[in-house]
């Protein structure tokens, strides 16, 4: 177990973050935290919360937890998906196996419209990918 506390405390929230710092006060073991500032992580805004102004050090600290925060947002992305793939997977084996006439009437639909839909999508971003390494060939 860690001896310290971190410095600052980001309450995350939809788009961001309420900063706080951490005090402490070591004789009574008391933990008080200070609202600094608000993070809009969509824009990349730094509010200091009131007539506070912020130091070097607390904006290079929000800076890197907005640096970290893009990056297990992305990485939350891609688990998503993967996840997602194995639920059609799942949900395919369910179809074969399991589904009664009644719940494929209630989830056809919808299904085939999400994967058409999802299908069109992916072809499209493919072919535009294509599209462009052939056109950054012909540069070379």
């Amino acid at each position: 177990m860690t001896t310290g506390l971190p410095p600052y405390f980001f309450r995350v929230r939809e788009n961001g973050a309420f900063v706080f710092r951490v005090l402490t006060d070591d004789r009574m073991r008391r933990i008080d935290m200070d609202q600094i500032a608000m993070v809009n992580t969509r824009n990349g805004e730094i509010k200091p919360h009131g007539d506070r102004q912020l130091a070097e050090e607390d904006v290079a600290a929000i800076r890197d937890w907005m640096a970290d925060r893009a990056e297990t947002l992305a990485m939350r992305d891609i688990d998503d998906i993967h996840r997602t793939v194995d639920h059609m997977n799942m949900t395919a084996h369910w179809v074969q196996t399991r589904a009664t006439d009644a719940q494929l009437d209630l989830v056809s639909d919808a299904l085939l419209l999400a994967m058409h839909d999802l299908r069109s999508v992916l072809v499209r971003k493919k072919a535009e990918r294509l599209m462009r390494s052939v056109d950054g060939d012909k540069d070379d």
